[in-house]
């Protein structure tokens, strides 16, 4: 059914097509991805990637196929928009499945100079093969370029799936907020809330609703074992910790909504904030409102960045500074572009970014807001809207 899919035909047909046009620029006679998110971008087709090979094949001619492992047919049939589907029995199997692959594609017409973003299906899970250009004596050109700048402009659809998970994100922070207290653990606040918050999605938004994600079937919040002092590690993991009084928390939450995501995330601290909390929270919201202030169309991304690291130097904070400003978001959790100072990338309207600076002090923890922003023609928007002052982000004891 169309409605189970938020991205219309047409849209996926326009973005095909200018694909197209870069095929007929470049003289290829076709083109090849492997990617998962460059298949879910141009077909529709989620799926979990494993050592068995998936690819989206267009001809010159713009006829499209999927090449799929049998036991991805009838998912590929059923959740692309591909009218060709063809299939290998299995990998490693005889013949290999890149066997299989080039007689798709001498039989779609593609020899000579194809575009990929890969020479051959990527070393993930154990697979092993040969490349494309060895396979079939091939010119591969690389359209990773190509394929990433028109990922960074979201479409007026893709930005409705973002605000849409934005709301589940914010719903499943709300839940995680409101569970977090003295004694109990990170593991079972957070599969609270998660659960919750997943629940009245899926019964608000009803059976048409799919994730399209490998990394999380709906909405869900957690702290990544960012608690205490383990949240001056900026990318922790979770490890069942308890909360304490006087802990520093920097929390995590989103929901994948037919594949796009946001990021919403806070710093949270159990009890009254000490002078020093206090103090590096202050100038944590300081850099992430001036990051914002710093984002808009024709500015560059490294621009941003510099701006913020003057702040950092500015006040004597660069020993708290670990990471650059943010990143975009879309169909992957992070994306290009980035705001840091070794991306020259001009910001255009419809490019979507996390922007989350933060302060990192190994002595009682870290400090990080992340808030998802879309570009506009005048300025910038903030989509995620939940509370980021010290007194509402306070846990009472």
């Amino acid at each position: 059914m169309e409605t189970s899919i938020n991205i219309s035909r047409d849209e996926f047909s326009e973005r095909a097509g200018k694909l197209l046009e870069k095929e007929k620029s470049e003289d290829l006679s076709g083109v090849v991805l492997f990617d998962s998110h460059y298949i879910l971008y141009y077909t529709g087709f989620a799926f979990i990637p494993t050592e068995r090979p998936i690819a989206f094949v267009m001809n010159s001619s713009g006829e499209r196929a999927l090449f799929v492992p049998r036991l991805e047919v009838e998912h590929a049939q059923t959740n692309s928009l591909i009218q060709r589907v063809d299939h290998y029995l299995e990998y490693p199997y005889q013949p290999h499945p890149m066997e299989k692959l080039k007689a798709m594609l001498v039989d779609m017409g593609i020899t000579g100079r194809i575009g990929v973003d890969h020479d051959g299906y990527p070393w993930i899970l154990g697979y092993r093969g040969p490349e494309l250009s060895e396979l079939m004596a091939v010119e591969t050109i690389k359209l990773t370029g190509f394929i990433e700048d028109q990922m960074m402009v979201k479409s007026e659809a893709e930005l409705v799936l973002i605000r849409e998970s934005v709301k589940w994100g914010h719903l499943a922070h709300v839940l995680l907020q409101r569970y977090t207290k003295v004694g109990v653990t990170e593991t079972e606040v957070s599969q609270r809330a998660s659960q919750e918050a997943n629940q009245t999605m899926l019964d608000t938004i009803g059976p048409i609703y799919q994730a399209q994600s490998p990394f999380s079937d709906g909405a869900g919040a957690g702290y990544r074992g960012q608690i205490g002092r383990n949240a001056a590690i900026p990318h922790a993991l979770a490890n069942n910790i308890i909360f304490m009084e006087g802990d520093v928390l920097v929390t995590g939450a989103g929901a994948p909504v037919w594949g796009y995501n946001s990021e919403l995330e806070r710093t949270m601290i159990i009890g009254p904030a000490s002078d020093d909390q206090k103090r590096m929270f202050d100038h944590m919201v300081a850099l992430q409102d001036l990051a914002i202030s710093e984002i808009g169309p024709g500015v560059k991304c490294s621009d941003v960045d510099i701006a913020v690291r003057a702040y950092y130097e500015a006040n004597d904070l660069m020993d708290y500074w670990k990471h650059h400003v943010g990143h975009a978001i879309g169909l992957r959790y992070h994306e290009a572009p980035f705001l840091d100072i070794g991306d020259e990338t001009v910001i255009q309207p419809g490019m979507v970014f996390t922007v989350e600076p933060g302060l990192y002090n190994p002595d009682f923890g870290g400090f990080r807001h992340s808030d998802t922003v879309a570009v506009t023609e005048e300025g910038n928007e903030i989509l995620t809207y939940y509370p980021r002052d010290l007194e509402s982000l306070t846990i009472p004891v």
